[in-house]
C-alpha cells in the first residue's frame, strides 16, 4: 500500500487523480448533506423571530439573549467536541452530534413546557424566574448548540482523512455550501410549515430530518484503512502526501494537550480568524430576518424569494472560494502561499456591506444583494480557514484545533450578537434603528481585513506541525 502511494505526488492535478476513484467524493457529499441539516435546525428560530417575538413579546435584548445562548453554549462545546471527535473517531462521533442537535432542534417545540418545568425549579430554589417562553427556547438552543459543535470539527476531520491537501479547500467549499443549500432550504420550507400546522410543526419536521442522514452515514462511511468501497489506487492517493506515520501508527498516537496546541501560533492564527469573522455569519444568519420586518416591513413569506437569493449567492462564495487557492498554486505559489492571497482578495469583498445601509432607502433587494455578497465572503473565506489547520496539523489533532478556534468564533458571536441586541434597542428607541444597522454592518465589512492581517503576522510562512 505505501509503495502505492509513492506513485503520486502531492501536486499532482485533479484530473488525473480523478482515474484512481471517486468514492472519497461521497463521503463529501454526506458531509455537505450534514452541513445542510445543520443549518437547517439553526435557522428555524429566526425566521420564526418576527412570528415569536409578537406572540410572546420579546425585545430586541430577550432575543439577543436567546441567539447568545446558543452561541456561547456552542463555543465551550466546540473546544470539547474537537478532543472527543479525536477521541472517539469521526464515524461515531458524527453520530452522536447530529442525535443530540435534532433533538435540541425538535425541543424547541416544547418550549413552554420546558420553562415552566424549569421555572418551577427556579421557584424551589428560591431563584427568581425568567420569563417561560425564554427560558424554554434557551434550552432548546443550549441542546441544540451542544450537538451542532460537533459538526465542523468532524467534517474538518473526514476531509482530512479523505482527501490529499491540494484538494481539501475545494472539498471543504463543497461541504461547507451545505450551509447555503440550509439556508435557502430554511425560508422556503419554514414559513409554510408554520403557516399551515404552527411553528411547533416547523421545529419538529426540521429536527427530524437529522435521523434520516443518520442511516446513511452509518451505512456509507469507515475511515479510509478499513473502507471496502475505496479502492487501493484512491487510498494511495489520499496518503500521497501525508507526513506523519502509517495509519495504524497514527490511529494510537497520544492526543495533544490544549496547553500544548496553544503554543503554536499557527493554533492562535487560525482561532483569531475564527473570532473576528464567525460571528458575521452568525448576525447575517438570527438577524436578517428581523432587519428586513423592523426595516421595509416584511412577513415571513415575503423574505422567501430575498433570502433564497442571498444564500444562493453564498453557494458560489463557498465553492468557487475553496477552489480559489488553486488558480494561485498552479502558477507557482506554495500551498500556503496560494491560500493566504486568495483569503486576501476575498477579505476585501464585504467591504461593500458598508454601503448596504446608505442605499437602503433605494429598496431592500440593495441591502439583499450587498449583504449577499459579502455573506458570499464569508463562506469562502471560511471554506480557506478551516483548511488552514488540516494544512499545518497532524489528522489526528485537527478535531481539537478545529474545536479551539471553533470556541474562539462563538465568543465572538456571542459579543456581536449581545452588541447588536443593545444597539437595535437603543437605537430604536430614539427613533434612528437605522444607525443600530450601520454600526454592525460596519463591523461587519472590515472584520476580514483585520482577521487577516493578524493572522499573516502570526503565521507569515508556512510550518507544518510535526511534533505532535
Amino acid at each position: 500500500m505505501n509503495q502505492q502511494a509513492m506513485s503520486f505526488k502531492p501536486d499532482q492535478v485533479p484530473d488525473q487523480a480523478s482515474t484512481v476513484g471517486k468514492y472519497r467524493w461521497t463521503i463529501c457529499a454526506l458531509l455537505f448533506f450534514a452541513t445542510t441539516i445543520n443549518y437547517l435546525d439553526r435557522q428555524v428560530l429566526s425566521l420564526l423571530a418576527p412570528l415569536l417575538t409578537k406572540e410572546f413579546g420579546w425585545t430586541n435584548t430577550d432575543y439577543a439573549n436567546i441567539t447568545a445562548t446558543f452561541q456561547f453554549v456552542y463555543a465551550i462545546s466546540m473546544l470539547f467536541a474537537g478532543r472527543v471527535i479525536d477521541r472517539m473517531g469521526t464515524k461515531r462521533a458524527f453520530v452522536l452530534a447530529i442525535v443530540v442537535w435534532s433533538l435540541g432542534a425538535i425541543a424547541h417545540a416544547y418550549a413552554i413546557g420546558i420553562g415552566t418545568a424549569v421555572n418551577s425549579v427556579f421557584t424551589t430554589l428560591g431563584l427568581a424566574a425568567v420569563p417561560v417562553s425564554i427560558v424554554g427556547f434557551m434550552v432548546g438552543r443550549a441542546v441544540l448548540a451542544i450537538g451542532e459543535a460537533g459538526n465542523f470539527p468532524a467534517a474538518i476531520k473526514a476531509t482530512a482523512e479523505y482527501f490529499p491537501k491540494r484538494e481539501r479547500s475545494f472539498a471543504t467549499g463543497i461541504f461547507n455550501s451545505g450551509a447555503n443549500v440550509g439556508a435557502i432550504l430554511a425560508p422556503l420550507s419554514v414559513p409554510l410549515i408554520a403557516e399551515y400546522w404552527g411553528w411547533q410543526a416547523a421545529f419538529i419536521a426540521v429536527g427530524a430530518v437529522g435521523f434520516i442522514w443518520m442511516g446513511m452515514w452509518i451505512w456509507l462511511y469507515d475511515t479510509p484503512e478499513r473502507q471496502r468501497r475505496l479502492s487501493a489506487g484512491e487510498l494511495a492517493y489520499i496518503n500521497s502526501d501525508t507526513v506523519a506515520a502509517p495509519a495504524a501508527t497514527t490511529a494510537a498516537a497520544p492526543k495533544a494537550s490544549w496547553f500544548k496546541l496553544l503554543g503554536y501560533r499557527q493554533t492562535w492564527a487560525f482561532a483569531f480568524g475564527k473570532f473576528m469573522t464567525d460571528g458575521v455569519w452568525w448576525f447575517f444568519l438570527f438577524w436578517l430576518p428581523k432587519y428586513m420586518s423592523a426595516q421595509y416591513g416584511l412577513s415571513g413569506p415575503d423574505m422567501v424569494v430575498p433570502l433564497a437569493v442571498l444564500y444562493s449567492m453564498t453557494m458560489i462564495g463557498s465553492v468557487g472560494g475553496g477552489w480559489f487557492p488553486t488558480w494561485f498554486i498552479d502558477r507557482g505559489h506554495s500551498i500556503y502561499q496560494g491560500r493566504m492571497r486568495a483569503m486576501f482578495t476575498i477579505a476585501l469583498f464585504p467591504l461593500v456591506v458598508l454601503a448596504a445601509q446608505p442605499l437602503g432607502y433605494m429598496g431592500y433587494w440593495i441591502p439583499v444583494i450587498l449583504i449577499g455578497i459579502g455573506a458570499s465572503a464569508h463562506q469562502a473565506w471560511s471554506a480557506n480557514l478551516f483548511t488552514t489547520v488540516s494544512d499545518m496539523f497532524p489528522k489526528h489533532s485537527v478535531g481539537s484545533v478545529v474545536g479551539i478556534g471553533g470556541m474562539a468564533g462563538g465568543l465572538g458571536g456571542v459579543l456581536l450578537t449581545k452588541l447588536g441586541g443593545a444597539l437595535f434597542d437603543h437605537y430604536g428607541a430614539l427613533g434612528h434603528l437605522e444607525t443600530g444597522y450601520m454600526i454592525m454592518f460596519s463591523i461587519c465589512a472590515v472584520a476580514y481585513l483585520v482577521a487577516w492581517c493578524v493572522m499573516k503576522a502570526l503565521v507569515p510562512a508556512h510550518r507544518e506541525i510535526t511534533d505532535l
